[in-house]
């Protein structure tokens, strides 16, 4: 009889240990290790024979510029850095109902009429509930094959003899392979199906998609390996109150990483957005105070986005501060700026900081928007809706330049925008003709004098 041990794996890195530890000595996180029974002297596909291949000199790699294959969504193109890659493993992330297996179920109908045949196996609904999503989406065709299954060994068999081109799989925390004692979604399971489906992609040039799960931190749930394994990661944000989602790729072998995809939820599923732009500033109010326009550069796109600061005298011993889609520490650092090198008096002030549409920013060319935004609330005066702004700030109150000006001033123009506020280093270097005014400011002072 095989006996099982006890074993304990950290859910961030997969670090693995004999006994229980607070600290994780791979990644050094704290309270991550979680415990899991496995046979001793099982045997795992990873140490099965397999046979010796023959190293192939850079000469003899021929590769193909066409291999890409179109989803039929140019948004998600995008993101994926102009389309999917034959034997590449894309792994799918986010919130419950955000829109993940509405998405590929969309991917899988393009590809479908494109000729493609595709296989989606699913662990989590039934063949009548994919049916009756697939009619909601207008998917339909013989090529399109689905498939119930959690067994990985079922999964491969099934992929042998099907031979398709694009393999969906809904989702890795429900596979599981017999090699591994564990239950399904631990730490082991998730590592070794992942590992399968890697070889599979890249011996049989098959694109797979994996769905993941996320946890209450908003990642994916399992190993952080799970990320470095694969080779594209889309992360899906959103309320699922809100119409839009946003599709962000954090990783990217063949392409650009952090590019974005605005998608629109309808009955008819989701619906790709030409212009964020104009989305993310429709419903703008006008002369009120405390709100401005700000350009960010998400992966190659300049999208306009508007910045709300509402800072009002405390009734507390201690000011409240609340950012909502912009980095907590960014902000206070912000504040902090413009007391000490402009003298505002901002300690016994709430200050709430907000980024409309839902989307989340870190780039450093939205503080000088998020500056004027709080002094704007202050002072209680508006600023000309005509004006947009970007430029990051440093600690000593100086306006930095950023990249790709010329882009962001073009988009602010065909918005209808005409004015910009932004870097003096910028100004100086811009030299393709513009309409619009541009204001060259050099620190915060004179970047407030510049909306007065």
């Amino acid at each position: 009889m095989v006996k099982s041990k006890q074993v304990y794996f950290c859910q961030e890195c997969g670090y693995e240990s004999t006994k229980w530890m607070g600290q994780c000595p791979g990644c050094k996180s704290w309270n991550t290790f979680v415990e899991e029974r496995t046979a001793a002297g099982s045997g795992s596909s990873s140490k099965r024979k397999k046979e010796f291949t023959m190293p192939s000199s850079l000469a003899e790699v021929s590769i193909s510029e066409d291999n890409r294959i179109s989803t039929g969504i140019g948004e998600l193109d995008r993101v994926l850095g102009g389309g999917v890659v034959a034997g590449s493993l894309s792994l799918v992330g986010g919130d419950p109902g955000i829109g993940k297996s509405t998405l590929l179920l969309q991917v899988c109908r393009n590809l479908v009429n494109g000729g493609c045949r595709v296989l989606y196996i699913s662990g989590e609904e039934s063949l009548r509930q994919i049916k009756m999503r697939a009619e909601r989406l207008g998917v339909s065709g013989e090529k399109l094959l689905l498939l119930c299954e959690t067994d990985l060994a079922c999964i491969e068999e099934a992929i042998a003899k099907t031979s398709p081109e694009v393999v969906v799989i809904d989702s890795i925390q429900t596979m599981h392979s017999s090699d591994v004692s564990s239950a399904p979604g631990s730490v082991s399971q998730v590592r070794e199906v992942t590992a399968s489906l890697m070889e599979i992609a890249k011996k049989q040039a098959i694109a797979v998609f994996i769905v993941g799960h996320v946890t209450k931190e908003g990642v994916v749930a399992g190993p952080r390996t799970l990320e470095h394994m694969v080779d594209t990661v889309l992360y899906f944000e959103g309320e699922r109150s809100s119409l839009y989602r946003i599709l962000r790729g954090v990783k990217n072998r063949f392409g650009s990483t952090n590019e974005i995809g605005v998608f629109e939820m309808r009955q008819e599923g989701l619906v790709e957005v030409k212009n964020p732009s104009q989305v993310m500033l429709s419903g703008r109010p006008v002369d009120a105070s405390g709100s401005v326009v700000v350009c960010s550069i998400e992966g190659t796109r300049p999208v306009l986005i508007e910045i709300q600061a509402l800072v009002t005298d405390t009734n507390f011993n201690m000011p409240r501060r609340t950012s909502v889609g912009i980095d907590f520490n960014r902000v206070n650092l912000l504040i902090a700026v413009l007391e000490k090198r402009v003298g505002m008096k901002l300690a016994s002030c709430d200050a709430y900081v907000n980024l409309a549409g839902g989307m989340r920013l870190g780039e450093p060319a939205i503080d000088l928007g998020i500056v004027l935004a709080l002094a704007s609330s202050y002072r209680n005066r508006p600023i000309d809706p005509g004006v947009v702004i970007f430029g990051e700030v440093g600690l000593a109150g100086e306006v930095r330049g950023v990249s790709m000006a010329e882009q962001r001033i073009r988009e602010a123009e065909k918005m209808g925008f005409r004015t910009c506020i932004l870097p003096k280093s910028n100004a100086e270097a811009i030299r393709t003709e513009t309409a619009m005014k541009l204001v060259g400011v050099a620190n915060v002072a004179e970047a407030l004098k510049a909306i007065e």
